[in-house]
């Protein structure tokens, strides 16, 4: 082993990254990406809306609105609420796109209606009873 002095390190590790990292498509920590409609099964679907919370959620995005994601949590804690958005989500239930610090949330209600007529319809009315 041998050494290298910091100051060498440094500079020797700049033509390095700028060659290799330049022009790089880093995915962002915060890309939400959401299944194509067409590939969302049933059985995710059902099994998303399964949870009291998930469906609470839904139920408040029903209306139609974007909402901020802060603004859907209640008392649930934001790491508890940032799963069952992603479960949502990845699901194909509800749609996620940042904007600034903020995600806004929405559900794909006319997405899910044609890809399962009446599923989503049904299951939110039957919840609310």
């Amino acid at each position: 082993m041998f050494y290298v002095p910091r100051t060498q390190q440094i500079t020797s590790a700049r033509p390095f990254a700028s060659a290799n990292l330049s022009g790089a498509n880093f995915v962002s920590e915060r890309d939400f990406t959401q299944p194509e409609i067409e590939t969302v099964q049933v059985h995710e679907v059902l099994f998303a809306l399964s949870d009291p919370t998930r469906l609470a959620i839904a139920r408040a995005l029903a209306d139609g609105e974007e909402h901020s994601a802060g603004d859907l949590a209640g008392d649930v804690p934001k790491s508890t609420l940032s799963h069952h958005l992603k479960i949502l989500r990845e699901a194909g239930i509800t749609s996620t796109r940042p904007e600034g610090m903020r995600c806004r949330v929405s559900l794909r209600r006319a997405e899910l209606n044609r890809r399962f007529p009446g599923l989503l319809v049904a299951i939110l009315k039957n919840a609310e009873a």
